[in-house]
């Protein structure tokens, strides 16, 4: 029963990650290469976004990219020293979920913090395209909630041995 749930969990984690990473960079290329068509075809038109467009891609895509590498086991995390005292292992893989899991707590607290700021304050806009900031500070979060809930599944495949979708 709990690993159908987790199995349900990791697969809508899963699509959120995939889709909305494949749609914001999606619209990252096709602004940028737009840009450097209209900059090289004509002498005097440009968006003169595009640049916001990219960085707020790359600051949504740095966050969610997070989640994803806990999924694959890709997150740093301390690597030598298991392989010099393989007796210390289960410890080591401890704390880094310790550490991912207060990581996490402290993106969801400062995160929700940082969006309710935003949100209040009717002047914070992005420079060039004047949208609200809230919902980039948003992200912080919802990163932070899918993190934590994808750690907690790490550990419990760690202490179960169950791998819920056959991804190790």
């Amino acid at each position: 029963m709990v690993r159908k749930v987790l199995a349900h969990i990791d697969r809508a984690f899963l699509f959120i990650e995939e889709w909305s990473l494949f749609i914001t960079v999606s619209l990252a290329l096709l602004t940028a290469m737009a840009n450097v068509i209209l900059r090289k075809v004509t002498d005097d038109y440009s968006l003169y976004w595009s640049d916001e467009v990219v960085r707020k891609v790359i600051y949504f895509s740095t966050y969610i990219g997070c989640v994803a590498a806990i999924r694959s086991r890709s997150l740093i995390r301390i690597d030598a020293l298991p392989q010099l005292f393989p007796f210390l292992r289960k410890a080591l893989v401890l704390f880094s979920h310790a550490g991912v899991l207060v990581f996490a707590a402290i993106m969801i607290y400062f995160g929700t913090q940082m969006t309710l700021m935003m949100y209040a304050d009717e002047y914070a806009r992005t420079a060039t395209l004047r949208l609200p900031e809230w919902p980039f500070y948003a992200v912080l979060p919802v990163m932070g909630v899918m993190m934590f809930v994808r750690t907690l599944i790490t550990i419990w495949e760690d202490a179960t041995g169950v791998d819920i979708m056959g991804k190790n």
